[in-house]
C-alpha cells in the first residue's frame, strides 16, 4: 500500500476564535505552520560564545546508563513556554476549513462547533502555543520563527509559572529561527553547545511544550547531521529519534552534557504526530541568526542564484567525477550573483573557500550563512576538469538556493526517446530560447523517469539545439549520460543509464 509522507512543522494549523475552551487549548499546538515542505555535514559557522553565566558547570560526559536528571534540574528552568496570537488571513473553504484542510481529522473534529462556519476570504483569529529557552539571563529567548510569525500577542511563561509579554526582536523564516525578549532580570539560562562536535549515535534529550504540556523531557539518539529536507532550505538539520510533538517547536535540543546544540523545529510524519523523525536547527546557525537580529532586527542571507541538485552515482559517471560528491548546478538565475561570475548549468561545485561540498545542503548551508556582498572562491568541475570562480554574493530571496529533485531522463534511439525541435508558438509560450521537445519515450529514458512533454536543454553540460549534439554525444559509446530537462518550469538534470 503506498503512504504519502509529509513534512510538519511542530504546530497544528488556524482554528477560528472561539473554538477551544481554556482546558482544550492546554492540549493543543494551534501554532500556524509555515513549513511545507548529503552525506553529513553542518555548517561552517562559527559558535558565539555561550550567553549563559560562567556560574554554569559543564555536566561530566555520560557513563554508561544516561543521567538525564541531572540536565532537567539543572537546566530545565531556562525552558519557557510561548503562547501567540493574532490574525491570519486565509481563504476558508466549505464548513469553515483552510483550504486543503478540509479532510484533516484536527479540524474535522470542530467541524460543526460553533465559530467554524464561516466562508470566503477572512481575517481567521488563531491561538497558538510553542516552547522556547532563555540564552541570557536578562531575558533574550529563542524560538522558531514559524511559532510566532503572525502573532500580535506573544506570551512567554517561565517554569516558575510567571508570564510576560514577549517583545518580537525578529524573526528569520530562511532558519526558522526567532528572537525574543521579556523584561526580566537573574533568569535562569541554559549553556549553549557546538553541534560540530556531536556525532551519529550520541545521546540527545528534549524538553518543550508539546501539546501545551509544559516541561516535557524525551530522549533519544542523533540518527543524522546536515539532513536536507524538501524545499531547499539552508539549513543543515540534525535529524534525532527524540520524541516531539506539535508545541515543541521552539525547544531546545541538549547533548549528553547538558548543552544546547539545536533548536527543534520539524517532524516527518504521516500522522500529524511523532513518528521518530525530527529535525532541529543547528544552534550556531541560530546564534548567528540572533547576533543580526539583536544587532539590526532582521537577518541578512547571501544568494548565488542557481538551482542545485546532489550528484548520484550516474551523474558523477557521466561528468567523468570520481566520487559522487558535489552540488550539481542545474540552471542559474539571470542577473544573478552566479550568472555574473560566470557558472553555468552542468558545473559541479565541489569546494568553497577550501572547504568540500559533499551535498547540495552544504552549498546551500554555506553560502546561506554568508553575507551579502561576501566574496567566496568556488572550485567547480567543468568539462572533466577542476576550475576556481570567484563569486561576489547577492542577498538572499525568501526561498534561498532551490535544490532539485527528481527521477528522469532523455535521449532517442539508444536513450529511448523520440524528440523534436520546438516551434516558434512554443518557444515564445515557455520562454525556453532552445531545446528539444520529449514526445514518446521508452528503454533507458522511461527507466530514469523522462516523460513526454519534457524538454531537454543540454547533454553532459553542453547545450542541445537539434538530435546533432545528442548524436555526437553518443557516438563516443558512453556508459550513461547527464540530460539538463526542464519540466513544468523547473530545471534538473537527470542521468541516463545506458548499460
Amino acid at each position: 500500500m503506498r503512504m504519502t509522507r509529509k513534512i510538519n512543522a511542530l504546530s497544528a494549523a488556524l482554528v477560528a476564535a472561539g473554538v477551544l475552551a481554556a482546558s482544550t487549548a492546554s492540549a493543543f499546538d494551534l501554532t500556524p505552520s509555515w513549513l511545507k515542505g548529503a552525506k553529513d555535514k553542518p555548517a561552517a559557522t562559527a559558535v558565539p560564545d555561550a550567553a549563559a553565566p560562567a556560574a554554569v558547570p559543564l555536566l561530566p560526559p555520560l557513563q554508561g546508563e544516561p543521567n538525564y536528571r541531572a540536565i532537567v534540574k539543572q537546566f530545565g528552568p531556562a525552558v519557557v513556554g510561548v503562547t501567540v496570537a493574532g490574525m491570519h488571513k486565509t481563504s476558508v473553504g466549505e464548513g469553515g476549513m483552510p483550504p486543503g484542510m478540509e479532510n484533516d481529522p484536527f479540524f474535522q473534529f470542530f467541524r460543526g462547533m460553533p465559530g467554524m462556519q464561516l466562508r470566503g476570504p477572512n481575517s481567521v483569529p488563531f491561538k497558538g502555543l510553542g516552547s522556547g529557552f532563555i540564552i541570557s539571563s536578562d531575558g533574550l529567548i529563542l524560538t522558531n520563527a514559524h511559532v510566532v510569525r503572525e502573532a500580535k500577542e506573544v506570551t512567554v511563561k517561565t517554569s516558575d509559572r510567571r508570564e510576560f509579554n514577549a517583545k518580537v526582536l525578529g524573526i528569520d523564516p530562511t532558519t526558522d529561527v526567532a528572537v525574543l525578549k521579556i523584561d526580566a532580570k537573574g533568569l535562569p539560562t541554559v549553556r549553549l553547545g557546538d553541534p560540530r562536535s556531536a556525532e551519529v549515535g550520541d545521546r540527545v534529550l528534549a524538553i518543550g511544550a508539546p501539546y501545551g504540556l509544559e516541561q516535557t523531557a524525551t530522549q533519544g539518539i542523533i540518527s543524522a547531521k546536515g539532513r536536507s529536507l524538501p524545499g531547499g532550505s539552508a539549513v543543515p538539520f540534525i535529524q534525532t529519534d527524540a520524541a516531539v510533538n506539535p508545541g515543541n517547536s521552539g525547544g531546545p535540543l541538549f547533548d549528553g552534557q547538558g548543552q544546547v546544540i539545536g533548536i527543534n523545529a520539524q517532524i516527518y510524519s504521516q500522522s500529524g504526530g511523532f513518528q521518530g523523525l525530527s529535525f532541529s536547527i543547528p544552534i550556531n546557525v541560530a546564534l548567528k541568526v540572533k547576533d543580526e537580529i539583536v544587532a539590526t532586527g532582521k537577518a541578512s542571507h547571501g544568494r548565488l542564484g542557481v538551482q542545485i541538485q546532489n550528484v548520484d552515482q550516474s551523474l558523477a559517471d557521466s561528468f567523468g567525477l570520481k566520487h559522487a560528491d558535489g552540488a550539481l548546478v542545474a540552471a542559474v538565475e539571470p542577473n544573478s550573483a552566479a550568472a555574473a561570475a560566470g557558472l553555468k548549468p552542468g558545473d559541479v561545485v565541489t569546494e568553497v573557500n577550501g572547504q568540500p561540498i559533499v551535498g547540495s545542503v552544504d552549498l546551500s548551508s554555506t553560502i546561506g550563512m554568508a553575507a551579502p556582498g561576501d566574496k567566496v572562491k568556488l572550485t567547480v568541475w567543468r568539462d572533466r576538469e577542476s576550475k576556481s570562480i570567484d563569486v561576489k554574493l547577492g542577498g538572499a530571496k525568501d526561498d534561498d538556493e532551490t535544490v532539485a529533485s527528481a527521477d528522469g531522463s532523455v535521449q532517442h534511439g539508444k536513450l529511448g526517446l523520440s524528440l523534436r525541435p520546438l516551434t516558434r508558438d512554443e518557444r515564445r509560450q515557455s520562454g525556453i530560447d532552445q531545446g528539444l521537445l520529449v514526445e514518446n519515450v521508452g528503454g533507458p529514458a522511461a527507466k530514469a523517469g523522462l516523460q513526454p512533454g519534457d524538454v531537454v536543454l543540454a547533454i553532459n553540460g553542453r547545450p542541445v539545439q537539434s538530435m546533432d549534439e545528442i548524436k555526437r554525444v553518443l557516438d563516443a559509446k558512453p556508459k550513461s549520460v547527464a540530460l539538463l530537462v526542464q519540466r513544468d518550469g523547473t530545471k534538473i538534470f537527470m542521468p541516463v543509464n545506458l548499460g
